[in-house]
């Protein structure tokens, strides 16, 4: 038994390693090979918050920010090195499960899942004293845990129009007026700056996956065991939602002249207008 949970937990690891590469900044076409894990993540995170078009006109009309990069020779290795990740595992397996299962399943997943990143959502609002944000979060999870069926299904913006209100800790810092400090490209999880690296740390004590797959919650596992499934399902989560986006990150991964700076450039564009919302 330990010898096989050994095996599913190194079997895990890779597997985790190679979506979350490609999943962050992930992007598919033909034409030009040479988009990253990077765009893909931005692509995935403005395009799922439905908030494209405003980053857009935000990114067009406003003076570019200036940012400190002190890391740039680090970070465009980086950002080389999640590319090809990305290219090489996850969009060929984000193509593959598409082909298994249909989109109205996949977005059902995604619902699922989103539905579980409650938390962070309520607790980050009411840390900015966001309390309409806060309450419609509440409202959200109510109804789609139960309407919804366990989040599968989003009937609280589909039937009520109660939009979800995305706030991270990264936010919450940047709300308090904590600056972005430097760039910096991490593996995996692509673009970020210290101050959402540190709140990305802070944000994974309200992740579901934190506490069900716990000592408690799984008592006749061990460690390794333990960490294996919650590696699984992070993966698969991540794997779900490239799948549902590969599309658009490939039209927008086109006009990259400098895919490193069209990416640290959005992504700091990006979380600034989230933190000024």
């Amino acid at each position: 038994m330990r010898r096989y949970m050994q095996i599913l937990l190194f079997a895990s690891i890779c597997l985790i390693s190679t979506i979350y590469f490609f999943s962050n900044e992930a992007i598919a076409d033909e034409a030009e090979h040479t988009q990253s894990a990077e765009v893909q993540f931005i692509q995935l995170e403005l395009i799922s918050n439905g908030d494209f078009e405003e980053f857009e006109d935000e990114f067009s009309e406003e003076a570019i920010i200036e940012i400190f990069d002190p890391l740039s020779p680090y970070n465009r290795l980086m950002t080389r090195f999640n590319i090809k990740l990305f290219d090489w595992v996850l969009e060929p397996t984000a193509r593959g499960y598409n082909n298994i299962m249909p989109r109205p399943g996949r977005i059902a997943v995604s619902h699922f899942f989103n539905n579980l990143l409650f938390p962070i959502r309520f607790v980050n609002n009411l840390l900015q004293f966001k309390g309409r944000g806060a309450s419609i979060e509440l409202a959200r999870f109510t109804v789609n845990t139960t309407i919804g069926l366990l989040g599968f299904f989003d009937p609280a913006q589909s039937w009520l129009n109660l939009k979800p209100h995305k706030e991270d800790f990264g936010q919450t810092l940047g709300y308090y007026g904590t600056p972005s400090i430097f760039h910096i490209v991490l593996p995996v999880f692509g673009p970020s700056n210290l101050r959402d690296t540190v709140g990305m740390a802070a944000d994974r004590y309200l992740t579901y996956s934190t506490y069900v797959f716990s000592d408690d919650s799984l008592s006749g596992v061990d460690n390794y065991g333990r960490l294996a499934i919650g590696a699984s399902v992070e993966s698969f989560e991540r794997l779900n939602d490239t799948s549902l986006h590969l599309a658009e990150i490939a039209s927008l991964k086109k006009d990259a002249l400098d895919i490193y700076i069209l990416t640290r450039d959005a992504y700091e564009q990006n979380r600034k207008m989230k933190i000024k919302d």
